[in-house]
């Protein structure tokens, strides 16, 4: 059974029992202070207000706080966040550093459910609760556990106020912390609230409390998703991924809507969006997919004209073009490995060579009140404090393993207009930016060449199905076998995030990129960083990459060049990739490197074997999680076909020049 809105009991309005208007506002008059009691007056949905006055129902705040985005209110919730002891200042003016429980460094996957009806279809990876369960487990431990403590209520916009796949959204929590970093993740839209409900026709509702920040209490929290009623319940933490429920927890409801409800009109990504600057000043956009470790952050970081690391809304607009949104107007960006060779423009904030503020959770904090970070590329301190208490180097944990400096999901949170190369007005423009160029990144060390573009919008889909975080040709062969490695699939880097099958997902992705109404077609491409020279006819086994960090800026700019016809490329089974002298041409005007032939051999030459055990083993998997459009099969029929045919006339390694012959320049 597909998904269904307002179906089954909504269960905040049915714990909360207040059915009416009058109640509503009555209730939320015994909790509110004249001046916050005014500040709700602006809200006018009645829908809205009487959610919030099942949510007080429910909760049992002693008072309600309203945030209206002013900067009055954003200063006092930074100001609480640090009296309240949830977070704490640092050294750099405008810094200060949060540390959740040890046991909350990330999502907890585990705990995490989507609340569904009888006979409702999710994905088969997700955790899925029966909605009378669900209920009950709320009722059980969201009853009361306010009391005591103010009620914080935020709106904000996930996107710009007016944009057409923008969906307004209202943050309940008990938790300072929280608030600071959503006034810097969202657009407030407390003063057009209501008209971006019209403008939308819903909203999101999101509920959380931290209880008592207690190790104690850490079984008994869930993060609960109730997709039926747009409405998500988390509990008993604080790491921003589990709390901050318009990030993920509301993706996930946007996922649903572009794959169940505007099919071939929007979807809802796991993209960045960023700008680069081509010649005479033009300005080509791209969105990229690509998971957590795969370069995401520093390809969007490379772009002269940023957006945004993380999300993306898109839609198809009246012209014809693809345009696209972010949900945010910050970073919250695992800061492990960033350093001054791959992200100067990010070093210049943390390190205060750049004054802004910024939220840091879960690293190292020296005696100086500087923070440290795995990766940094600096000197370790021999002394400091991080989530886990006092840290000196070598420190050991319960189990005698090294405790890292900082937790490897350590978090910042920053405003985007902290960094340099970031494009505001794009940013905040409702019209959104037309999208000319998608990207689908994995971490492949063996397989896929740097860059290749799709034949077709079905071979564009296709690649985005197609990518792993970390695979090998061994793991490959031993996954194939039985053995206990297990390859790490991540279609369209959005899986965690796609609450329903992923043939419905799937299909959605093949009706948006040939619908009619789309003209303008993107170039889609995949990228990867991560080739070795181990795999590439180097020392066996070494696994020191064959490129470098700044090389991104010259695949994207191929990219950019090829997106307006000013390179040709060679013609393969799997998409057309880059001509030799139009990549030293790149290479020597964007970054000033010397581009050697023989790493373009290194680089571009296909293995077989590699290529064709790849689409094996995203066939099978696919074939078993059914319901996929046969379309996929198709394309994985015809790539292999051509591979063959390689493989027969040349031998498992293929070299460009013999790509040439078979293929065409186009």
């Amino acid at each position: 059974m597909k998904l269904e809105l307002n179906k089954g009991v909504d269960i905040l309005n049915d714990l909360g029992k207040v059915a009416d208007i009058a109640a509503a506002r009555k209730l939320l008059e015994t909790k509110t202070d004249t001046d916050n009691l005014a500040k709700l007056r602006a809200i006018g949905n009645q829908e809205v207000i009487i959610r919030i006055a099942n949510a007080v129902a429910l909760m049992e705040p002693d008072s309600l706080w309203i945030n209206t985005g002013s900067p009055g209110d954003m200063a006092k919730a930074r100001e609480m966040a640090l009296s309240t002891g949830e977070e704490f200042k640092l050294k750099l003016e405008g810094h200060s550093c949060h540390f959740d429980l040890p046991e909350d460094q990330g999502r907890m996957v585990d705990k995490t459910f989507y609340i569904v009806n009888e006979g409702e279809e999710v994905s088969a990876t997700a955790n899925r609760m029966i909605r009378r369960e669900a209920l009950s487990y709320i009722d059980s431990y969201f009853r009361g556990i306010m009391k005591g403590k103010p009620m914080l209520l935020s709106f904000w916009n996930r996107g710009p106020v007016g944009a057409e796949a923008a969906i307004p959204a209202i943050m309940i929590s008990d938790s300072w912390y929280v608030v600071h970093s959503g006034n810097l993740l969202y657009p407030s839209d407390f003063g057009s609230f209501d008209a971006e409900v019209k403008r939308a026709g819903l909203f999101f509702t999101n509920t959380h409390s931290m209880g008592r920040f207690s190790s104690d209490d850490i079984p008994k929290a869930r993060i609960f998703m109730d997709r039926s009623w747009l409405t998500t319940f988390s509990m008993f933490c604080t790491y921003a991924g589990n709390t901050l429920m318009l990030k993920k927890g509301n993706h996930r409801f946007a996922v649903d809507l572009c794959t169940y409800f505007r099919v071939g009109s929007q979807l809802s990504e796991h993209m960045f969006i960023t700008g680069l600057t081509g010649p005479g000043g033009r300005k080509t956009f791209f969105a990229g997919a690509a998971p957590s470790g795969c370069g995401k952050t520093t390809t969007a970081m490379v772009g002269t004209d940023f957006i945004g690391d993380d999300l993306a809304q898109i839609w198809i607009a009246a012209d014809g073009t693809m345009r696209a949104v972010n949900p945010e107007i910050g970073i919250f960006g695992i800061v492990e490995d960033v350093n001054q060779e791959g992200d100067p423009l990010l070093m210049d904030c943390l390190r205060g060579r750049k004054k802004t503020e910024v939220l840091w959770s879960n690293v190292l904090i020296d005696d100086e009140g500087l923070p440290h970070w795995t990766g940094h590329g600096e000197a370790i301190p021999a002394h400091g404090r991080n989530w886990l208490g006092e840290w000196t180097p070598g420190k050991l944990d319960a189990c005698d393993k090294i405790v890292p400096m900082s937790n490897p999901n350590a978090r910042i949170t920053l405003s985007c207009k902290a960094m340099d190369n970031y494009n505001a007005a794009a940013a905040s423009d409702p019209a959104g930016c037309p999208i000319s160029v998608i990207t689908y990144s994995g971490r492949d060390p063996d397989t896929m060449p740097p860059v290749w573009v799709a034949k077709s919008p079905d071979h564009g889909v296709v690649i985005g199905a197609s990518i792993l975080s970390a695979a090998t040709a061994t793991e490959v062969t031993a996954a194939q076998g039985g053995a206990s490695k297990v390859i790490k699939r991540e279609p369209w880097a959005n899986a965690p995030f796609t609450p329903g099958p992923v043939g419905d997902y799937m299909y959605a992705q093949f009706e948006f990129f040939n619908a009619p109404k789309l003209t303008k077609k993107p170039l889609m491409a995949g990228l990867n960083y991560f080739l070795t020279h181990g795999s590439r006819g180097g020392e066996a086994g070494s696994k020191k990459l064959l490129g470098e960090k700044r090389d991104v800026k010259a695949w994207l700019t191929w990219l950019e060049r090829r997106s307006h016809g000013e390179v040709g490329a060679i013609e393969t089974p799997i998409g057309f990739i880059p001509i030799y002298e139009d990549l030293r041409r790149v290479f020597s005007e964007t970054i000033g490197k010397d581009y050697p032939r023989e790493l373009y051999e290194k680089q571009f030459s296909f293995y077989v074997d590699n290529i064709l055990s790849r689409l094996e083993l995203q066939e099978a998997a696919y074939e078993k999680d059914g319901n996929c459009p046969s379309r996929i099969f198709e394309v994985y029929a015809e790539q292999r076909a051509g591979l063959l045919a390689l493989k027969a006339k040349y031998g498992p390694v293929v070299s460009p020049d013999q790509l040439v012959v078979e293929g065409r320049r186009k």
